[in-house]
């Protein structure tokens, strides 16, 4: 069943607008916006470090070392991702279980 028309919407559908930014830069601005030279950008991130349990050389993450589970973790909490943590795959995978473990059993809190 067809949407009603609405105050404010074409019909043409598409959603770009016949002036809009779809065409070719101005002529002599060399495709940059007012004309400024790009610089260049900084890496957002590190080198990518081995995870901390790697260069341990650690199979699987006790549950219960409760320091090394509390700065996988947030204060409220929530664990860290492994962007935010640096854990490889297995690990992460290893941190999860132990960190539920930790909980059911009391170790750490599931909120603060």
């Amino acid at each position: 069943m067809p949407r009603p028309m609405t105050a404010g919407r074409s019909g043409t559908g598409g959603g770009r607008s016949a002036g809009g930014r779809g065409g070719k830069s101005a002529p002599g601005k060399g495709g940059l916006r007012g004309g400024r030279q790009a610089k260049p950008r900084r890496p957002r991130f590190r080198e990518q470090s081995k995870c901390r349990f790697c260069r341990d050389k650690v199979k699987e993450i006790d549950y219960k070392d409760i320091g090394a589970l509390q700065k996988l973790t947030t204060q409220h909490g929530k664990m860290f991702s492994r962007k935010r943590s640096g854990n490889c795959a297995l690990h992460q995978r290893s941190a999860r279980r132990a960190i539920k473990r930790a909980r059911f059993v009391g170790l750490i809190p599931y909120i603060s």
